[in-house]
Protein backbone atom coordinates (compact mmCIF):
# COMPACT_ATOMS: atom_id res chain seq x y z
CA UNK A 1 0.00 0.00 0.00
CA UNK A 2 1.45 3.33 -1.05
CA UNK A 3 2.06 5.92 1.65
CA UNK A 4 -0.18 8.94 1.34
CA UNK A 5 1.67 11.98 -0.01
CA UNK A 6 1.59 14.79 2.56
CA UNK A 7 3.95 17.35 1.05
CA UNK A 8 4.56 17.21 -2.73
CA UNK A 9 2.05 19.44 -4.46
CA UNK A 10 0.45 20.34 -1.14
CA UNK A 11 0.36 23.59 0.82
CA UNK A 12 2.44 23.37 3.99
CA UNK A 13 1.91 25.86 6.80
CA UNK A 14 5.07 27.43 8.18
CA UNK A 15 5.54 26.31 11.76
CA UNK A 16 6.08 29.87 12.99
CA UNK A 17 3.50 31.54 10.74
CA UNK A 18 0.84 31.97 13.42
CA UNK A 19 3.30 33.23 16.00
CA UNK A 20 4.66 35.78 13.53
CA UNK A 21 1.20 37.00 12.57
CA UNK A 22 0.20 37.25 16.22
CA UNK A 23 3.31 39.28 17.08
CA UNK A 24 4.59 36.72 19.56
CA UNK A 25 8.12 37.21 20.98
CA UNK A 26 10.35 35.41 18.49
CA UNK A 27 13.28 37.72 17.85
CA UNK A 28 16.48 38.18 19.88
CA UNK A 29 15.50 41.29 21.81
CA UNK A 30 12.00 39.89 22.47
CA UNK A 31 13.32 36.91 24.38
CA UNK A 32 16.25 38.55 26.21
CA UNK A 33 16.10 38.34 30.02
CA UNK A 34 14.75 41.49 31.70
CA UNK A 35 17.74 41.67 34.03
CA UNK A 36 20.36 41.86 31.25
CA UNK A 37 23.13 44.38 31.71
CA UNK A 38 22.91 47.01 28.99
CA UNK A 39 26.08 47.05 26.89
CA UNK A 40 27.29 49.92 24.74
CA UNK A 41 30.64 50.77 23.16
CA UNK A 42 32.71 53.91 23.35
CA UNK A 43 33.86 54.57 19.81
CA UNK A 44 36.83 56.33 18.29
CA UNK A 45 36.35 59.84 16.83
CA UNK A 46 39.55 59.36 14.79
CA UNK A 47 40.19 57.32 11.66
CA UNK A 48 43.65 56.29 12.84
CA UNK A 49 45.04 56.73 16.34
CA UNK A 50 46.86 55.10 19.23
CA UNK A 51 45.27 55.12 22.68
CA UNK A 52 47.76 56.61 25.15
CA UNK A 53 45.58 56.90 28.24
CA UNK A 54 42.04 55.99 29.32
CA UNK A 55 40.63 57.56 32.50
CA UNK A 56 37.66 55.54 33.79
CA UNK A 57 37.58 56.96 37.33
CA UNK A 58 34.54 59.23 36.94
CA UNK A 59 32.64 56.80 34.73
CA UNK A 60 33.02 53.92 37.21
CA UNK A 61 31.40 56.04 39.93
CA UNK A 62 28.11 56.30 38.02
CA UNK A 63 25.38 54.47 39.91
CA UNK A 64 24.36 51.28 38.16
CA UNK A 65 27.58 50.73 36.22
CA UNK A 66 28.72 47.12 36.51
CA UNK A 67 31.99 47.16 34.55
CA UNK A 68 33.99 49.07 31.95
CA UNK A 69 36.44 47.07 29.85
CA UNK A 70 39.35 48.31 27.72
CA UNK A 71 42.06 46.70 25.61
CA UNK A 72 43.91 45.92 28.85
CA UNK A 73 41.10 43.54 29.87
CA UNK A 74 40.96 41.52 26.65
CA UNK A 75 42.72 38.51 25.19
CA UNK A 76 45.57 39.40 22.84
CA UNK A 77 44.73 36.57 20.42
CA UNK A 78 43.86 37.99 17.03
CA UNK A 79 40.87 36.64 15.14
CA UNK A 80 38.54 37.41 12.27
CA UNK A 81 34.83 38.18 12.57
CA UNK A 82 34.13 36.59 9.18
CA UNK A 83 31.77 33.63 9.35
CA UNK A 84 33.85 31.23 7.29
CA UNK A 85 34.99 27.64 7.70
CA UNK A 86 38.28 27.20 9.55
CA UNK A 87 40.95 27.94 8.46
CA UNK A 88 39.36 31.20 7.36
CA UNK A 89 40.67 32.93 4.22
CA UNK A 90 40.10 36.26 5.99
CA UNK A 91 43.21 37.33 7.96
CA UNK A 92 43.37 37.27 11.74
CA UNK A 93 43.65 41.03 12.20
CA UNK A 94 41.29 41.87 15.10
CA UNK A 95 41.30 42.01 18.86
CA UNK A 96 38.07 42.48 20.82
CA UNK A 97 39.51 45.84 21.89
CA UNK A 98 42.82 47.16 20.60
CA UNK A 99 45.15 49.93 21.64
CA UNK A 100 45.14 51.02 18.01
CA UNK A 101 41.91 52.33 16.50
CA UNK A 102 41.58 52.09 12.74
CA UNK A 103 38.40 53.89 11.67
CA UNK A 104 35.91 56.43 12.96
CA UNK A 105 33.59 54.26 15.04
CA UNK A 106 36.13 51.61 16.04
CA UNK A 107 35.55 50.20 19.54
CA UNK A 108 37.54 51.79 22.38
CA UNK A 109 35.80 50.56 25.54
CA UNK A 110 32.87 48.34 26.57
CA UNK A 111 30.49 49.82 29.14
CA UNK A 112 27.95 47.61 30.93
CA UNK A 113 25.36 48.81 33.41
CA UNK A 114 21.92 48.20 34.84
CA UNK A 115 20.17 50.91 32.84
CA UNK A 116 20.65 52.61 29.51
CA UNK A 117 20.73 56.00 31.24
CA UNK A 118 23.64 54.94 33.47
CA UNK A 119 25.57 53.53 30.52
CA UNK A 120 25.06 56.68 28.42
CA UNK A 121 26.25 58.87 31.32
CA UNK A 122 29.34 56.71 31.87
CA UNK A 123 30.21 56.86 28.18
CA UNK A 124 30.27 60.66 28.37
CA UNK A 125 32.58 60.59 31.41
CA UNK A 126 35.32 58.38 29.95
CA UNK A 127 38.36 60.44 29.04
CA UNK A 128 40.69 59.13 26.34
CA UNK A 129 44.00 60.59 25.25
CA UNK A 130 44.83 59.69 21.65
CA UNK A 131 47.97 59.96 19.58
CA UNK A 132 46.34 60.85 16.28
CA UNK A 133 47.98 59.23 13.25
CA UNK A 134 47.68 59.96 9.55
CA UNK A 135 45.02 57.69 8.01
CA UNK A 136 44.83 55.90 4.66
CA UNK A 137 41.44 56.93 3.29
CA UNK A 138 41.80 56.57 -0.49
CA UNK A 139 41.85 52.91 -1.48
CA UNK A 140 43.61 53.79 -4.73
CA UNK A 141 46.72 54.74 -2.75
CA UNK A 142 46.54 52.09 -0.03
CA UNK A 143 48.70 49.39 -1.64
CA UNK A 144 52.36 49.81 -0.65
CA UNK A 145 51.51 53.03 1.19
CA UNK A 146 54.12 53.92 3.86
CA UNK A 147 51.21 54.31 6.32
CA UNK A 148 50.22 50.82 7.46
CA UNK A 149 46.76 50.02 8.76
CA UNK A 150 48.07 46.82 10.42
CA UNK A 151 51.77 47.15 11.27
CA UNK A 152 51.54 44.70 14.19
CA UNK A 153 53.60 41.50 14.14
CA UNK A 154 50.71 39.47 15.60
CA UNK A 155 48.70 39.89 12.38
CA UNK A 156 48.50 36.64 10.43
CA UNK A 157 46.86 35.05 7.42
CA UNK A 158 45.98 31.37 7.70
CA UNK A 159 45.47 30.77 3.97
CA UNK A 160 47.66 31.59 0.93
CA UNK A 161 45.49 34.42 -0.41
CA UNK A 162 48.30 36.88 -1.17
CA UNK A 163 47.79 38.84 2.05
CA UNK A 164 50.63 41.05 3.33
CA UNK A 165 49.99 43.50 6.15
CA UNK A 166 53.27 45.27 5.40
CA UNK A 167 51.81 46.27 2.02
CA UNK A 168 48.24 46.97 3.23
CA UNK A 169 47.11 43.89 1.32
CA UNK A 170 44.29 41.70 2.61
CA UNK A 171 44.48 39.56 -0.54
CA UNK A 172 46.05 39.62 -4.00
CA UNK A 173 46.09 37.15 -6.90
CA UNK A 174 46.11 36.62 -10.66
CA UNK A 175 44.35 33.97 -12.72
CA UNK A 176 44.74 33.73 -16.49
CA UNK A 177 44.62 31.57 -19.58
CA UNK A 178 46.23 32.54 -22.87
CA UNK A 179 48.07 35.67 -24.01
CA UNK A 180 45.49 38.34 -23.25
CA UNK A 181 47.59 41.33 -24.31
CA UNK A 182 48.53 39.84 -27.69
CA UNK A 183 44.97 38.81 -28.50
CA UNK A 184 43.55 42.20 -27.47
CA UNK A 185 46.12 43.87 -29.73
CA UNK A 186 44.74 41.86 -32.67
CA UNK A 187 41.08 42.54 -31.87
CA UNK A 188 39.05 44.67 -34.25
CA UNK A 189 37.16 46.19 -31.31
CA UNK A 190 38.28 46.78 -27.72
CA UNK A 191 36.18 48.26 -24.94
CA UNK A 192 38.37 49.66 -22.12
CA UNK A 193 36.46 51.05 -19.14
CA UNK A 194 36.70 51.39 -15.36
CA UNK A 195 33.62 51.09 -13.14
CA UNK A 196 33.33 52.18 -9.51
CA UNK A 197 30.85 50.44 -7.20
CA UNK A 198 30.36 52.19 -3.86
CA UNK A 199 29.94 50.51 -0.51
CA UNK A 200 26.33 50.22 0.63
CA UNK A 201 24.50 48.94 3.68
CA UNK A 202 22.09 46.01 3.86
CA UNK A 203 19.74 47.99 6.16
CA UNK A 204 17.71 44.98 7.27
CA UNK A 205 14.81 45.75 9.61
CA UNK A 206 16.35 44.02 12.64
CA UNK A 207 19.74 45.55 13.40
CA UNK A 208 22.63 43.59 14.93
CA UNK A 209 21.85 42.38 18.45
CA UNK A 210 23.05 39.76 20.92
CA UNK A 211 22.41 38.75 24.51
CA UNK A 212 24.57 36.42 26.59
CA UNK A 213 24.29 34.52 29.87
CA UNK A 214 25.89 31.72 31.86
CA UNK A 215 24.01 28.45 32.23
CA UNK A 216 24.02 25.86 35.01
CA UNK A 217 26.87 23.97 33.35
CA UNK A 218 29.24 26.93 33.31
CA UNK A 219 28.76 27.51 29.60
CA UNK A 220 28.55 30.91 27.96
CA UNK A 221 25.21 31.03 26.14
CA UNK A 222 25.19 33.42 23.18
CA UNK A 223 21.78 34.23 21.69
CA UNK A 224 22.17 36.31 18.57
CA UNK A 225 20.53 37.51 15.38
CA UNK A 226 23.00 35.74 13.11
CA UNK A 227 23.27 33.75 9.91
CA UNK A 228 26.25 31.72 11.18
CA UNK A 229 25.61 30.14 14.62
CA UNK A 230 28.32 27.48 14.31
CA UNK A 231 30.95 29.99 13.21
CA UNK A 232 29.90 32.32 16.05
CA UNK A 233 30.69 29.56 18.53
CA UNK A 234 34.21 29.05 17.20
CA UNK A 235 34.95 32.77 16.78
CA UNK A 236 33.70 33.78 20.24
CA UNK A 237 35.70 30.98 21.88
CA UNK A 238 38.84 32.01 20.00
CA UNK A 239 38.38 35.72 20.72
CA UNK A 240 37.87 35.13 24.45
CA UNK A 241 40.60 32.45 24.47
CA UNK A 242 38.32 29.83 26.05
CA UNK A 243 37.43 26.27 24.93
CA UNK A 244 34.64 25.90 22.36
CA UNK A 245 32.97 23.48 24.74
CA UNK A 246 32.34 26.48 27.00
CA UNK A 247 30.28 28.30 24.34
CA UNK A 248 26.72 27.53 23.23
CA UNK A 249 25.04 29.58 20.50
CA UNK A 250 21.30 29.98 19.88
CA UNK A 251 19.83 31.62 16.79
CA UNK A 252 16.22 32.81 17.07
CA UNK A 253 14.14 34.07 14.17
CA UNK A 254 16.13 36.86 12.47
CA UNK A 255 14.65 39.99 10.95
CA UNK A 256 16.79 40.05 7.83
CA UNK A 257 20.48 39.58 7.21
CA UNK A 258 21.36 39.67 3.50
CA UNK A 259 24.93 38.59 4.29
CA UNK A 260 25.69 41.25 6.92
CA UNK A 261 24.99 38.74 9.68
CA UNK A 262 27.62 36.41 8.23
CA UNK A 263 29.99 38.55 10.29
CA UNK A 264 30.28 38.43 14.09
CA UNK A 265 29.49 42.12 14.51
CA UNK A 266 28.10 42.28 18.08
CA UNK A 267 28.58 38.88 19.70
CA UNK A 268 32.04 39.24 21.27
CA UNK A 269 31.24 42.35 23.33
CA UNK A 270 28.39 41.13 25.57
CA UNK A 271 30.10 37.73 25.62
CA UNK A 272 33.17 39.29 27.22
CA UNK A 273 31.00 41.15 29.75
CA UNK A 274 29.17 37.99 30.78
CA UNK A 275 32.35 35.94 30.94
CA UNK A 276 33.94 38.58 33.21
CA UNK A 277 30.94 39.30 35.43
CA UNK A 278 28.86 36.12 35.27
CA UNK A 279 25.78 38.28 34.58
CA UNK A 280 23.52 38.32 31.50
CA UNK A 281 24.31 41.13 29.08
CA UNK A 282 22.71 42.56 25.96
CA UNK A 283 23.97 44.70 23.09
CA UNK A 284 21.55 46.17 20.52
CA UNK A 285 22.79 48.40 17.70
CA UNK A 286 20.60 51.41 17.02
CA UNK A 287 20.37 52.41 13.38
CA UNK A 288 23.03 55.13 13.44
CA UNK A 289 25.59 52.73 14.96
CA UNK A 290 24.58 50.14 12.38
CA UNK A 291 25.47 52.70 9.69
CA UNK A 292 28.95 53.53 10.98
CA UNK A 293 30.25 50.30 12.51
CA UNK A 294 28.90 47.17 10.87
CA UNK A 295 29.54 45.13 7.71
CA UNK A 296 28.54 46.77 4.40
CA UNK A 297 29.26 45.66 0.83
CA UNK A 298 32.85 46.08 -0.36
CA UNK A 299 33.60 49.18 -2.37
CA UNK A 300 35.22 48.02 -5.62
CA UNK A 301 36.70 49.51 -8.73
CA UNK A 302 36.69 47.15 -11.71
CA UNK A 303 38.78 47.79 -14.82
CA UNK A 304 37.46 45.87 -17.83
CA UNK A 305 39.06 45.33 -21.24
CA UNK A 306 36.82 43.39 -23.58
CA UNK A 307 38.00 42.50 -27.09
CA UNK A 308 36.00 41.24 -30.07
CA UNK A 309 36.77 40.38 -33.69
CA UNK A 310 35.22 42.06 -36.74
CA UNK A 311 32.10 39.90 -36.32
CA UNK A 312 31.58 41.02 -32.74
CA UNK A 313 32.63 37.71 -31.23
CA UNK A 314 34.51 38.00 -27.92
CA UNK A 315 38.17 37.04 -28.14
CA UNK A 316 39.49 38.06 -24.71
CA UNK A 317 38.41 39.46 -21.35
CA UNK A 318 40.82 41.26 -19.04
CA UNK A 319 39.45 42.21 -15.61
CA UNK A 320 41.19 43.84 -12.65
CA UNK A 321 39.36 44.44 -9.37
CA UNK A 322 40.53 46.77 -6.62
CA UNK A 323 38.53 46.07 -3.47
CA UNK A 324 38.39 48.18 -0.30
CA UNK A 325 38.09 45.91 2.74
CA UNK A 326 38.34 48.83 5.16
CA UNK A 327 40.05 48.52 8.53
CA UNK A 328 39.63 44.74 8.81
CA UNK A 329 39.59 41.91 6.31
CA UNK A 330 36.26 40.17 6.88
CA UNK A 331 35.26 38.34 3.67
CA UNK A 332 37.80 40.42 1.71
CA UNK A 333 39.69 37.55 0.01
CA UNK A 334 36.50 35.69 -0.96
CA UNK A 335 34.13 38.42 -2.17
CA UNK A 336 36.73 39.76 -4.60
CA UNK A 337 37.10 36.32 -6.19
CA UNK A 338 33.47 36.27 -7.23
CA UNK A 339 33.84 39.62 -9.01
CA UNK A 340 35.76 37.77 -11.70
CA UNK A 341 34.98 34.09 -11.30
CA UNK A 342 31.25 34.77 -11.52
CA UNK A 343 31.34 37.42 -14.26
CA UNK A 344 33.90 36.17 -16.78
CA UNK A 345 32.22 32.74 -17.27
CA UNK A 346 28.98 34.41 -18.40
CA UNK A 347 30.56 34.83 -21.86
CA UNK A 348 32.56 32.58 -24.16
CA UNK A 349 36.26 33.46 -24.12
CA UNK A 350 37.67 30.95 -26.59
CA UNK A 351 41.18 32.36 -26.69
CA UNK A 352 42.13 34.11 -23.44
CA UNK A 353 41.07 35.69 -20.19
CA UNK A 354 42.84 37.29 -17.24
CA UNK A 355 41.53 38.15 -13.79
CA UNK A 356 43.71 40.04 -11.30
CA UNK A 357 42.77 41.64 -8.00
CA UNK A 358 44.05 43.46 -4.95
CA UNK A 359 42.10 43.79 -1.69
CA UNK A 360 43.48 46.67 0.35
CA UNK A 361 43.21 47.87 3.92
CA UNK A 362 42.12 51.46 4.57
CA UNK A 363 41.13 53.44 7.67
CA UNK A 364 37.42 53.16 6.91
CA UNK A 365 34.65 50.94 8.26
CA UNK A 366 35.39 47.30 7.47
CA UNK A 367 33.27 45.60 4.82
CA UNK A 368 31.75 42.13 4.69
CA UNK A 369 29.23 39.89 2.97
CA UNK A 370 26.24 41.24 1.07
CA UNK A 371 23.83 39.50 -1.27
CA UNK A 372 25.72 38.53 -4.44
CA UNK A 373 28.96 38.41 -2.44
CA UNK A 374 31.22 40.30 -4.87
CA UNK A 375 29.63 38.89 -8.02
CA UNK A 376 27.32 41.91 -8.13
CA UNK A 377 30.21 44.34 -8.58
CA UNK A 378 31.96 42.26 -11.23
CA UNK A 379 28.83 41.44 -13.23
CA UNK A 380 27.81 45.10 -13.20
CA UNK A 381 31.19 46.14 -14.63
CA UNK A 382 31.47 43.45 -17.30
CA UNK A 383 27.84 43.80 -18.37
CA UNK A 384 28.26 47.58 -18.57
CA UNK A 385 31.27 47.16 -20.84
CA UNK A 386 29.45 44.62 -22.99
CA UNK A 387 26.42 46.91 -23.10
CA UNK A 388 28.63 49.76 -24.30
CA UNK A 389 29.78 47.55 -27.15
CA UNK A 390 26.21 46.61 -27.99
CA UNK A 391 25.29 50.27 -28.03
CA UNK A 392 27.97 50.84 -30.65
CA UNK A 393 26.67 47.79 -32.56
CA UNK A 394 30.12 46.18 -32.58
CA UNK A 395 29.15 43.00 -30.79
CA UNK A 396 26.67 41.83 -33.39
CA UNK A 397 23.26 41.22 -31.84
CA UNK A 398 21.38 43.87 -29.88
CA UNK A 399 21.01 41.35 -27.04
CA UNK A 400 24.32 39.59 -26.84
CA UNK A 401 22.93 36.68 -24.79
CA UNK A 402 21.00 35.59 -27.87
CA UNK A 403 24.19 35.21 -29.89
CA UNK A 404 24.97 31.52 -29.84
CA UNK A 405 28.72 32.08 -30.00
CA UNK A 406 28.63 34.08 -26.76
CA UNK A 407 26.89 31.44 -24.65
CA UNK A 408 29.00 29.89 -21.92
CA UNK A 409 30.03 26.33 -22.75
CA UNK A 410 32.08 23.68 -21.01
CA UNK A 411 34.96 24.09 -23.45
CA UNK A 412 35.36 27.81 -22.68
CA UNK A 413 38.81 28.96 -21.63
CA UNK A 414 37.44 30.76 -18.56
CA UNK A 415 37.64 28.39 -15.63
CA UNK A 416 34.61 28.04 -13.40
CA UNK A 417 35.88 28.24 -9.82
CA UNK A 418 32.59 27.12 -8.27
CA UNK A 419 31.86 23.82 -10.03
CA UNK A 420 28.92 25.25 -11.96
CA UNK A 421 28.43 23.31 -15.20
CA UNK A 422 26.92 25.67 -17.77
CA UNK A 423 26.58 22.82 -20.25
CA UNK A 424 23.45 21.79 -18.37
CA UNK A 425 21.89 25.16 -19.23
CA UNK A 426 22.95 25.89 -22.80
CA UNK A 427 22.74 23.63 -25.84
CA UNK A 428 22.03 24.11 -29.53
CA UNK A 429 18.27 24.17 -28.96
CA UNK A 430 18.43 26.73 -26.15
CA UNK A 431 20.87 29.02 -28.02
CA UNK A 432 18.61 29.85 -30.95
CA UNK A 433 19.79 33.07 -32.59
CA UNK A 434 16.32 34.59 -32.50
CA UNK A 435 16.17 34.20 -28.71
CA UNK A 436 12.54 33.03 -28.84
CA UNK A 437 13.14 29.63 -27.29
CA UNK A 438 11.28 29.25 -24.00
CA UNK A 439 14.05 26.89 -22.88
CA UNK A 440 16.60 29.62 -23.51
CA UNK A 441 14.59 32.22 -21.64
CA UNK A 442 13.98 30.03 -18.57
CA UNK A 443 17.61 28.99 -18.40
CA UNK A 444 18.78 32.54 -18.83
CA UNK A 445 16.59 33.66 -15.92
CA UNK A 446 17.97 30.87 -13.76
CA UNK A 447 21.54 31.68 -14.74
CA UNK A 448 21.02 35.35 -13.97
CA UNK A 449 19.51 34.43 -10.59
CA UNK A 450 22.55 32.34 -9.76
CA UNK A 451 25.04 35.00 -10.75
CA UNK A 452 23.18 37.85 -9.07
CA UNK A 453 22.98 36.05 -5.75
CA UNK A 454 19.23 35.47 -5.81
CA UNK A 455 19.84 31.73 -5.54
CA UNK A 456 22.52 29.79 -3.72
CA UNK A 457 24.03 26.47 -4.69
Amino acid sequence: MEAKNRYVGMSVIKKDAKALLAGKPLYTDDIAPKDCLIVKLLRSPHAHALIEEIDLSRALKVEGIETILTYQDCSQKRFTMAGQTYPEPSPYDRLILDQSVRFVGDAVAIVAGETEEAVDKALRLIKVKYQVLEPVLDFHTAKDNPILVHPEDSWKSLCPVGADNKRNLCASAQDSNGDVDAILADCAHVIDRTYHVKANQQAMMETFRTFTSMDAYGRLNVTSSTQIPFHVRRIVAHALDIPKSKVRVLKPRIGGGFGAKQTVVTEVYPALVTWKTGKPAKLVYIRCIFQIASSPRHEMEVHVRLGADENGIFQAIDLYTLSNTGAFGEHGPTTVGLSGHKSIPIYSTPKAYRFCYDVVYTNTMSAGAYRGYGATQGVFALESAAGLGRGRNIFGQVIVYINKQHCYRAENAARNEYRFDPGTFFNDESCQADGKSSIFRSRLLLLRSLFMGQMRF
